[in-house]
C-alpha cells in the first residue's frame, strides 16, 4: 500500500495492546475439595510463587466440627511487563464435616455476591472505575481414592455449573499408577455425563492456527481431568532445579508430564486460554444472573401496575395520579421487556459457539 493510501487503522491493535499492558489484567480462581488433597501446594507450584506458607492439616477432631469458609488472597505478579492481579478464593472446611450437605451453598452465595455486586456497580454513576471481584474460574479438586465422584462432588457441580467456569483435577495423582489415572479420569467423565453437569471446555481452534498449537489444543483436551501433582519443594536434578516430590523409590518431578498434568494445566489455565475463562464469566455466566436480576424487576414492576390498576379502577377522579404513575409503569416494563428480549437474543447467538458444553 503507498503512502498515500495509509490511513492509520492498523495501529488499533498496538492502542489496545499498549492500553490493556498500562491497566494490567485481573482474574480470580476459586479453589475447592476436601483438606489434604493439596490445594495450596498447587497453587504455589502453578504460579511459582508461596503464597501459601506450609500448612498442618488439622486432626479429624477439629475438622469434622469446621464449616466451610472463604479466605482470599491476592497476588500482584507482573511478568515481561505485563502486570497480573490474581485473586486466589479458598474454601477451607469443605467437605470435612460429618454432615456435608450444606458444604456447597457457601461456594455458591460468594459467586452470587460477586454478581450482584457487580450489576449494582455497573447500574451505578461511577461505572469507569468497576473493580471486577467475579470468579472467572473453578478448580474442583477430586479426591484420587475411590471410585469415582461422590455424592458431595456432585451435589456442588451441579449448583455450580451454570455460575461458574468449572475445570476438574485429581489431587496428590502420585498416588495411582498411570492405569489406574486413565481409568480414574474415565469414570469421572461417564459421571459428568449421566449427571448433566456442565464443565469448561476449550473452544475450538480456528482453521488458520498453525499445526503445533493445534496438536496443543488436542493434547490438552486429552488430558480432562487434569491428574496434578504439587510440590513446594526444590531440588537440583541433572544440573537443573525442579519442584518434586521425594520418596524412597525416587523422585517426582511435577512438571515431568509423564508424572503429572501441572504443565498443561498451567498452559491450559494462564498461557492460552486465561482470556477465554473471562469472556465466558462475562458473557455467558455474568449474563445469565444480569437477565434473571432485571426480570425479576420486571416482575415487581408489574405487580406494582396492577396494584396501581386496581387503585385507579377504584377511584372517582377522570385522570388521577395513579393513572399517570400507570403510564410511567407501562413504559418501565416495556423498556424492560425490549432489554430481555435482546440480552436472550444475544445470549441464544452466544450458545452457538459457547465453549462451556454438555460432556
Amino acid at each position: 500500500m503507498a503512502e498515500r493510501d495509509y490511513i492509520g487503522f492498523a495501529t488499533l491493535a498496538e492502542q489496545v495492546h499498549r492500553k490493556s499492558v498500562k491497566r494490567g489484567f485481573e482474574f480470580t480462581l476459586m479453589v475447592c475439595g476436601e483438606t489434604g488433597l493439596g490445594k495450596s501446594t498447587l497453587i504455589n507450584t502453578l504460579f511459582l510463587t508461596e503464597l501459601y506458607a506450609q500448612r498442618s492439616v488439622p486432626p479429624v477432631e477439629q475438622r469434622i466440627e469446621k464449616t466451610t469458609r472463604i479466605e482470599k488472597k491476592t497476588l500482584d505478579i507482573e511478568e515481561r511487563g505485563v502486570k497480573l492481579r490474581l485473586t486466589i478464593v479458598d474454601t477451607p472446611g469443605f467437605g470435612d464435616a460429618v454432615n456435608c450437605e450444606d458444604s456447597w451453598r457457601v461456594c455458591t452465595q460468594y459467586i452470587d455476591e460477586q454478581f450482584r455486586q457487580y450489576f449494582t456497580d455497573e447500574s451505578g454513576l461511577n461505572r469507569r472505575n468497576i473493580q471486577d471481584n467475579r470468579v472467572h474460574c473453578l478448580l474442583y479438586f477430586v479426591p484420587p481414592y475411590g471410585h469415582s465422584l461422590r455424592q458431595l462432588d456432585i451435589d456442588l457441580l451441579r449448583r455450580m455449573h451454570k455460575k461458574v467456569n468449572i475445570i476438574l483435577v485429581i489431587g496428590k495423582a502420585d498416588t495411582l499408577t498411570p492405569k489406574e489415572v486413565k481409568a480414574l479420569k474415565g469414570r469421572i467423565l461417564d459421571d459428568i455425563e449421566t449427571h448433566g453437569i456442565q464443565i469448561y471446555r476449550f473452544p475450538d481452534c480456528d482453521s488458520d492456527e498453525d499445526e503445533e498449537f493445534k496438536q496443543q489444543d488436542r493434547d490438552l483436551k486429552a488430558s480432562l481431568p487434569f491428574a496434578v501433582v504439587g510440590s513446594n519443594q526444590v531440588m537440583e536434578v541433572a544440573g537443573r532445579k525442579i519442584r518434586c516430590r521425594q520418596y524412597p523409590w525416587g523422585v517426582v518431578d511435577v512438571e515431568n508430564p509423564e508424572h503429572s498434568d501441572v504443565v498443561k494445566l498451567r498452559t491450559m489455565l494462564i498461557s492460552t486460554h486465561m482470556q477465554d475463562l473471562k469472556d465466558t464469566t462475562r458473557d455467558v455466566h455474568y449474563e445469565n444472573y444480569r437477565a434473571q436480576c432485571i426480570s425479576q424487576i420486571s416482575q415487581h414492576a408489574l405487580r406494582e401496575r396492577n396494584k396501581l390498576k386496581r387503585e385507579s379502577t377504584a377511584s372517582n377522579h377522570e385522570f388521577s395520579d395513579t393513572d399517570r404513575l400507570l403510564l410511567q409503569k407501562d413504559e418501565e416494563i416495556r423498556r424492560m421487556q425490549d432489554m430481555l428480549a435482546q440480552m436472550q437474543e444475544k445470549l441464544n447467538s452466544t450458545s452457538v459457539n459457547d465453549s462451556v458444553i454438555d460432556v
